[in-house]
């Protein structure tokens, strides 16, 4: 059955519209031995069908598109200490010159260094602050690393983990906080609705016709930032580097003029095209706040996995599929024990018709 008109968007929608109660024990703190071995609730319709990710390329018609987003995790987790020998913590979120090692950074440290201070990076290379970013009053430092900051993080970095996995990273989270088709370096967080695809998937879903498209947006650590505004209406969203290709646009406009679906693998995958849709595709930044009522120009349907309470995804997913039925859908995962965040398992989701 189909879902019935969203007529949300007048609501002034709170913080606490967007808050259910989760059992820590279904936060997944591990990936399951196969990805796409993952639990798929089907919430196209009415009523929530338990199913599994490889089920997914027998509910997809030929023709339809599949979206990714092809960016890469890189090791943005760097530790030393400060010339009076502070510990700190660095998580670089953008390389703004690789060649003169420019980078902006969020800083855990118990005293903010001064502008000029030299910092003691674990590896022997160095960190010079610069100030702040952007604008020089933004909540992110500006550093200078003594050499290339890729090749450094690659070095020495570790892979920056969610707040609510527990673990310290692994080498088993080096390869599997990572889709199997990243390219692009840039991200501090996994586009996690991806991490399901394996190759065999891949091979079957382009067997049955189903075509692929790529957009890059490197996610950014403001993706985990928690909403502080009691009215969601007052929150000011994070800023995060995206593309769509010509190609990629090409293939959206072929999809839609056969009578394709175009479904997006991810939010981050949403924020791009949508983005893309509203601003021009000449847009190389965004912080786009997708909440109900948001109209929707490209995507049909959505891949995602299940978020935080009071998330911008939250959000995002109830002004995609309806507010109602985002919360049953959850009410009947948590209910039915699927695992959450990250790690977890995933949902597939149909765009609610507007009023």
């Amino acid at each position: 059955m189909a879902l019935p008109p969203d007529a949300s968007a007048a609501r002034d929608w709170t913080l606490a519209d967007f808050d259910f109660q989760l059992p820590p024990e279904l936060i997944a703190q591990h990936p399951l031995a196969e990805r796409s071995a993952s639990r798929l609730l089907d919430g196209r319709g009415e009523a929530a069908l338990d199913r599994g990710m490889r089920e997914l390329p027998e509910l997809l018609r030929a023709g339809d598109l599949l979206v990714f987003n092809d960016t890469q995790v890189i090791k943005a987790r760097l530790f030393g200490h400060k010339p009076s020998g502070g510990q700190l913590e660095l998580l670089i979120e953008r390389v703004l010159d690789a060649a003169t090692g420019l980078v902006a950074a969020h800083m855990k440290v118990s005293k903010k260094p001064a502008v000029g201070t030299l910092l003691h990076m674990d590896g022997g290379f160095e960190a010079r602050v610069l100030g702040r970013w952007p604008q020089d009053s933004g909540p992110l430092y500006r550093l200078a690393l003594s050499a290339d900051p890729y090749a450094l993080m690659a070095a020495h970095g570790h892979v920056p983990l969610p707040p609510y996995i527990a673990h310290e990273d692994s080498a088993d989270d080096e390869a599997r906080y990572q889709t199997v088709f990243a390219a692009k370096p840039g991200a501090v967080a996994a586009p996690t609705a991806a991490l399901h695809f394996d190759q065999g998937m891949l091979d079957q879903l382009e067997r049955r016709g189903i075509e692929r498209a790529q957009i890059t947006l490197h996610v950014g650590a403001g993706t985990f930032q928690p909403v502080k505004t009691e009215r969601i209406a007052d929150h000011l969203m994070h800023h995060e580097r995206f593309e769509v290709p010509a190609s990629t646009l090409e293939a959206i406009a072929r999809c839609k003029a056969a009578g394709g679906r175009v479904l997006a693998v991810g939010t981050t995958t949403v924020r791009a095209l949508e983005s893309a849709a509203h601003f021009g595709p000449e847009c190389e930044d965004t912080n786009i706040f997708i909440t109900p009522g948001f109209e929707f120009k490209v995507v049909d349907l959505l891949l995602t996995n299940f978020h935080l309470p009071k998330s911008t995804l939250m959000m995002l997913v109830s002004a995609f599929a309806g507010y109602e039925h985002i919360m049953a859908l959850y009410r009947h995962a948590i209910a039915e024990q699927y695992r959450f965040f990250s790690y977890g398992d995933a949902m597939l989701l149909s765009r609610v018709p507007r009023e």
